[in-house]
């Protein structure tokens, strides 16, 4: 038997699936030596067929794509407009920022005063 791996990361199955595809291994005896070493949860067997399909139709990442999310309303011109008010009136709170611009939520103004 075995040592069985827990927890392994998503990365890491791709590898092992893109190096058993590369030997020409089936995608079925893949499936099954992932379970046999990762434990049942691993990774479903049509996964497996959907990851092996990318790496013969040339994919070589086995990293998650970047995706985009929800896009952020902190910009250049946002933050140069907060500075602005906060040179005219150093007593400032963020309180007064929010009448300022009540656009912007109070934790995206709380952001943009501590971290830029």
């Amino acid at each position: 038997m075995f040592k069985t791996i827990a927890d392994p990361a998503d990365c890491e199955v791709r590898s092992v699936i893109r190096f058993l595809n590369a030997k020409n291994v089936k995608q079925a005896e893949i499936h099954r030596q992932l379970v046999e070493i990762y434990g049942e949860n691993v990774m479903t067997d049509g996964m497996v067929r959907k990851w092996v399909r990318q790496f013969n139709d040339g994919r070589t990442n086995v990293h998650d794509e970047a995706r985009s999310g929800r896009p952020s309303v902190v910009n250049d011109g946002l933050v140069a407009k907060v500075n602005e008010k906060i040179r005219e009136n150093r007593r400032f709170t963020i309180r007064m920022l929010c009448d300022e611009f009540p656009q912007i939520s109070k934790i995206v103004l709380h952001e943009i005063v501590t971290n830029r």
